[in-house]
């Protein structure tokens, strides 16, 4: 998992820091004070990403890439691990016991990945990306003005300007030439380091607006010289180390593993593939006789369910209309949601716009974009929709998300009652930092976004519910698919052709989609089944333990306040303290 990956999953598990405030209980304080020391190492060596938290002392810090990087971490770490351990001996509590359980457990974590993709891998990332990333939470038009001019000073130090700092392509340069000479390690795929060397233009227009829109002044002069030293750098990576990048996407096994590991994915890779093909070829099946359904009700010769779903593509959603028709999806489901006592609804209104050409080069997928989580006073999160992915292979339309019966389970599982209301949910409610930060991981959220799909499917439309089983059979197909290619048991080209053929995406979304797989976050698209099936276990235990007692809503209402808890934490919580005290009351 590169860099970029880490950090865009570190952003979203960030989502506690501002939660303390909207408790008082003693236990949640003082566990957040234990929170505090591990977020705090953190921020030292990535402050950009401690400053798109909220950390506002690191807005102007940036990426500790000197020498004796990981030794340094991983000492600081084990330090932190043994205070842990020691202050574990001393808690009577049992809540903060169980907290600094979840923080031992992320620093050792967290030790344990650093340690061996520094044995195992070059250390390279995509610097311009990482970069754009910075500034675009720092000057997002949700962060406070009076932030802004830190990123002047962050520039300034990126680009070696100020006294004791060098540049940070000559610091990455270092790291990397370091290691070259090392046979044990595994290089970057030919396919990623030609696609960040082709966007690494777009990421520096994607900073230069940033600043324009700022409004801030004076940083033309450096932002001119960090343009030269990226393409100083590109020209580098381009003669030095694309000629040695490896032809094949396969990882070292270990790598992997990890990688499923810190995405909360605790099952062997074979099995998920086995449970993942069988309920895509379940769901296919639905499918197939919705789609019949649909195509005699319309008149329509084919009804393979393949055709059904592209006849259905072409009822296009012009891109200066799809924010309206988002938002009317948006309204239409929140009164599901209220009329059918599904799950209740956050204070804040939910936010949905269009991504910009440098968020579509970093993300060419809908996704969530949070803002500053520590001191947060009602800023939103904001779905974001692209429109177009500019790293695809052909010319062909991204049509995956603008057209109409599509944008009801897109709505659910970004917006709500998916991912938007998830976190709008845990920020209004309260939940200590340790339970929401570094018990995250991918297979709690996008689980919850893909049973928000599932529970208002069986609202909406004949045409929306097939569109919603397309859905379903992605996230089935990335179960399968991810571990098949990074297993070396399919080719990438074979599994886009799986994507492109069956599940009916178009080549730029099954392009975004294969790319996610090999090198942007290898591991993480199966997190996505896995949360799901592991929810839906969850709640079925639930219902049969309380059976007529069983109610949806305080019982969603009960997964949301538990933070981004992962699935075996969650189901311990949900025994003991949802279906105990209900059994218990008669």
């Amino acid at each position: 998992m590169n860099l970029l990956a880490k950090a865009l999953w570190g952003a979203l598990a960030c989502l506690a820091c501002a939660m303390a405030s909207a408790q008082d209980a003693a236990w949640i304080t003082r566990s957040n004070q234990y929170a505090q020391k591990l977020l705090e190492l953190q921020a030292r060596y990535v402050p950009e990403e401690g400053s798109a938290r909220g950390l506002e002392r690191y807005d102007g810090q940036v990426l500790d890439m000197k020498p004796g990087l990981v030794a340094r971490q991983s000492a600081d770490l084990r330090a932190l691990e043994a205070q842990y351990e020691q202050l574990l001996k001393n808690e009577a509590d049992a809540r903060v016991r169980e907290d600094l359980e979840i923080l031992m457990k992320a620093a050792r974590d967290q030790r344990v990945s650093n340690e061996l993709n520094d044995r195992l891998m070059l250390p390279y990332f995509d610097l311009p990306q990482t970069m754009y990333g910075g500034f675009q939470q720092l000057l997002d038009k949700r962060t406070a003005a009076t932030r802004y001019p830190a990123a002047l000073v962050r520039l300034h130090r990126y680009v070696g300007a100020e006294a004791g700092y060098q540049p940070m392509t000559q610091l990455v340069r270092e790291r990397i030439t370091e290691r070259l000479a090392d046979p044990k390690l595994t290089f970057p795929w030919s396919v990623e380091l030609e696609q960040a060397l082709k966007n690494q233009g777009q990421y520096l227009a994607g900073i230069q607006d940033l600043f324009k829109q700022s409004g801030l002044k004076g940083w033309q002069k450096d932002f001119a010289a960090l343009s030269a030293q990226i393409d100083a750098h590109g020209k580098w990576l381009r003669d030095t180390l694309l000629p040695r990048a490896r032809s094949s996407n396969l990882l070292p096994p270990e790598i992997y593993a990890d990688n499923l590991k810190q995405f909360g994915v605790s099952t062997d890779p074979r099995e998920l593939m086995e449970r993942a093909l069988f309920s895509y070829a379940q769901t296919r099946d639905e499918m197939q006789m919705l789609a019949a359904a649909i195509a005699k009700q319309r008149g329509w010769q084919s009804t393979d369910y393949r055709d059904v779903l592209r006849a259905l593509k072409k009822e296009r959603i012009p891109d200066d209309k799809l924010l309206e028709v988002y938002r009317a999806r948006l309204a239409a489901i929140e009164t599901i949601i209220r009329e059918h006592r599904l799950v209740s609804l956050p204070q804040r209104a939910a936010v949905i716009r269009l991504a910009t050409a440098a968020e579509s080069a970093q993300t060419p997928a809908p996704h969530l974009s949070l803002p500053r989580l520590i001191g947060n006073t009602g800023e939103p999160a904001e779905f974001v929709i692209p429109t177009r992915n500019p790293n695809a292979d052909s010319k062909a339309q991204m049509d995956d998300f603008n057209f109409d019966a599509i944008t009801w389970d897109l709505t659910a599982h970004e917006a709500r009652p998916g991912h938007e209301l998830q976190f709008a949910s845990m920020l209004e409610a309260g939940v200590s930092t340790a339970r929401a930060v570094f018990a995250f991981n991918s297979a709690n959220v996008e689980g919850w976004g893909l049973y928000s799909e599932a529970l208002i499917r069986p609202y909406l439309s004949p045409e929306a519910q097939l569109a919603a089983l397309q859905g379903r059979l992605t996230r089935a197909a990335r179960a399968f698919l991810d571990p098949m290619i990074n297993l070396g048991m399919l080719k990438p080209e074979q599994a886009k052709a799986i994507l492109m053929n069956d599940v009916v995406l178009s080549e730029p979304l099954a392009k975004e989609e294969i790319d996610r797989y090999t090198f942007d976050a290898p591991g993480q698209a199966t997190s996505y089944f896995y949360g799901f099936v592991r929810l839906e276990t969850l709640r079925a235990k639930t219902e049969m333990a309380l059976g007529s007692k069983f109610d949806a809503l305080s019982f969603h209402d009960f997964l949301l306040k538990q933070g981004l808890l992962p699935p075996d934490l969650l189901e311990a919580a949900v025994m003991k303290d949802y279906v105990k005290p209900r059994l218990g009351a008669g």
